[in-house]
């Protein structure tokens, strides 16, 4: 994602120069790229960048009810003109996350960071490859790693309280953390899933993360489980891995969303977008402590 600012384009409707930025960012084109010819409206806009993006693979989907869409990355929200006053334009928003919060809108700088539930949507888009082959598996380095600091929650939205060491539930979580007992935010409704157990966030990260406020986001407000020190947990997607004598299973990137922002402070969102963390399940009963060792039992699984 680029840092873009509103083209400068006086032939373009502020719209279809809104949507471009938001554009140019999510592919990390220069926005000059991106601009549409002469373009009398935000429809024949869309109908040029579709065919710039089939050239390069890449599709512009419409979303049939963008008003409740959920989806964890990137998409891109049309909204309604600005109710208080009558001459402004439709405006467009890039979003992040689920749920979906604002992390960048040219036209309206002031959004980032609002919250999808928030905002008057009238159309969406998704940017999406036309190839959904996966790439082959990836090979990485033996990383160790340790855990810097563990923090539970007992309720959602509840306060996070670091302790110096858990007892794991395999196929549960931590015992005493709102996953375990089942009533998490994002606990699925009718139980199961993966990737629920346990949340893992790089302490590393959270030292170099720099708010608008110029205050820091100190490790309980992160509101993972666990926070590490030393290992790359982006690479342990699909990968079993130890902590302490603990195994467990990266599934997926924990990305940042409009709740944590709003639990937290504004930033937060689009700060930690694929720097959140970690999704993973808990695969053996055990017991974690700070300072235990994080280490890769063996390399990529097959789903």
């Amino acid at each position: 994602m680029l840092d873009v600012q509103l083209p400068d384009r006086d032939d373009l409707a502020p719209v279809v120069r809104g949507f471009a930025g938001c554009l140019a960012s999510v592919t990390e084109v220069p926005p000059t790229e991106v601009l549409p010819e002469a373009a009398e409206s935000l429809t024949e806009s869309v109908r040029q960048w579709r065919g710039w993006l089939a050239g390069r693979g890449v599709g512009l989907v419409a979303i049939a009810e963008p008003a409740h869409f959920n989806w964890p990355g990137y998409w891109i929200a049309v909204l309604a003109p600005d109710a208080g006053d009558p001459a402004s334009d439709a405006r467009v928003a890039l979003m992040f996350g689920t749920p979906a919060g604002v992390v960048l809108s040219p036209q309206a700088p002031a959004l980032v960071g609002a919250a999808a539930t928030d905002l008057p949507i009238q159309q969406g888009y998704v940017v999406a490859a036309l190839d959904p082959a996966l790439p082959a598996p990836a090979t990485y380095p033996v990383q160790i790693g340790r855990v810097e600091a563990i923090a539970l929650a007992a309720r959602r939205t509840g306060p996070v309280v670091l302790v110096p060491e858990a007892e794991a539930a395999a196929g549960r979580g931590l015992v005493g953390d709102r996953y375990e007992a089942k009533a998490g935010t994002f606990t699925p409704v009718r139980g199961g899933g993966r990737g629920y157990d346990l949340t893992l966030i790089e302490a590393e990260v959270l030292d170099q993360l720099a708010l608008p406020d110029g205050r820091r986001l100190d490790y309980a407000e992160a509101r993972r489980n666990l926070i590490t020190r030393g290992i790359d947990l982006n690479n342990l997607v699909g990968r079993r891995f130890r902590v302490g004598d603990v195994e467990c299973r990266g599934q997926r990137l924990c990305e940042p969303c409009a709740h944590l922002e709003r639990l937290t402070t504004k930033g937060v969102l689009r700060g930690l977008i694929h720097r959140g963390g970690l999704r993973a399940d808990i695969l053996t009963d055990g017991h974690i402590s700070v300072g235990d060792a994080i280490q890769v039992v063996d390399g990529r699984l097959p789903r």
